[in-house]
């Protein structure tokens, strides 16, 4: 499967790489993100709800642990995973349901769910640098692959 890596200066990079994949997202994508705090996860979602065209405030789900936004004909949940207690609690939560069909899922610390989540079609892991931000995206599945393809192309 195909793979990038970039450098990030700042974050208008950032939400600028996370409109540049809007092009490839299609119904039923999962994307991972993973980073430490401050990594720019959010950031990088953010950029992503501008490119699919949506305008309104985008905002951490680290204390709702999920934010549904309707954007066209997109559903897509940004979920936040950092609060978890045990790996089963998303799916306790009811969570297990936005996964699938023509829903759009994107994951901050998928870790903290351990392997109770569906499979990523897409990984993206942000880390900091003396320079801003590496990014490092993984095609897990031919849905990611062609996602990282509008990206590239």
């Amino acid at each position: 499967m195909k793979s990038l890596a970039r450098d990030l200066a700042d974050e208008p990079a950032t939400l600028a790489l996370g409109a540049a994949l809007a092009p490839g997202v299609r119904p039923g994508l999962v994307i991972f993100l993973r980073g430490d705090l401050g990594a720019g996860k959010t950031t990088l979602a953010r950029g992503l709800l501008r490119g699919l065209g949506y305008g309104g405030r985008v905002k951490s789900p680290t204390y709702t642990l999920a934010e549904l936004y309707n954007v066209s004909n997109l559903c897509l949940y940004h979920f936040d995973f950092y609060r978890l207690e045990y790996p089963e609690e998303w799916a306790d939560a009811g969570f297990r349901e936005c996964f699938g069909g023509d829903r759009i899922c994107v994951v901050e610390w998928p870790e903290r769910a351990g392997d109770t989540l569906p499979a990523p079609d897409l990984e993206i892991e942000l880390t900091v640098t003396d320079e801003g931000r590496h990014v490092r995206l993984r095609a897990r599945s031919i849905a990611g692959q062609r996602c990282l393809e509008a990206l590239s192309g």
